[in-house]
């Protein structure tokens, strides 16, 4: 995990940050159940989340989560599918004509491995999404992971390291890195 990001729980950040959570979370929990031709006000609803109104061209089909939405940073013509997370606090950075499939997940933020730490701190980084990227259904994206122009993450993958630009990855196994 990515550790441009570091945050002790229970600073004055941590519950300035908590607070936002539970506010968008009321903010998804209304657009979530929105009638899906009511355009005016999931646009609404989006412009509270995002702090701004969405780009030209952006689609985004409900549900939707995200726990920040002010570090999320939509470019146009970016679709995202139903059912996709940004955990956005760390920063998002989506490219022009990036496709989104469903249940797509970015995160970042996450706490550290080592037990002492775990509860005492938040690390991560932010994500950089390239133009005319295609994320696969069911991937996630974790902390500090930039994928570069056109390439592709195949469904269900778990990308923690950058992806080069005009790259396919794939593959979700989970492997024992570490005892302790």
């Amino acid at each position: 995990m990515a550790d441009d990001f570091l945050m002790r729980i229970h600073s004055p950040e941590f519950r300035s940050m908590s607070e936002r959570v539970l506010r968008v979370t009321a903010l998804t929990s209304r657009l979530n159940v929105l009638p899906f031709e009511d355009d005016t006000a999931k646009a609404a609803l989006f412009g509270q989340i995002l702090g701004r109104p969405l780009p030209d061209g952006v689609t985004i089909y409900p549900p939707f989560y995200t726990d920040h939405g002010l570090n999320l940073d939509l470019s146009e013509r970016v679709f995202v599918n139903q059912g996709c997370t940004f955990l956005d606090y760390a920063g998002i950075r989506i490219g022009k004509r990036t496709m989104i499939a469903p249940k797509a997940t970015f995160i970042t933020v996450g706490h550290p491995v080592d037990t002492a730490d775990r509860k005492v701190w938040l690390t991560g980084g932010p994500i950089d999404i390239g133009e005319n990227v295609w994320i696969g259904a069911g991937a996630t994206i974790l902390p500090g992971v930039t994928i570069g122009a056109d390439a592709v993450v195949a469904a269900g993958a778990v990308v923690t390291d950058d992806v080069p630009a005009q790259s396919l990855v794939t593959g979700s196994k989970a492997v024992v890195r570490r005892r302790w």
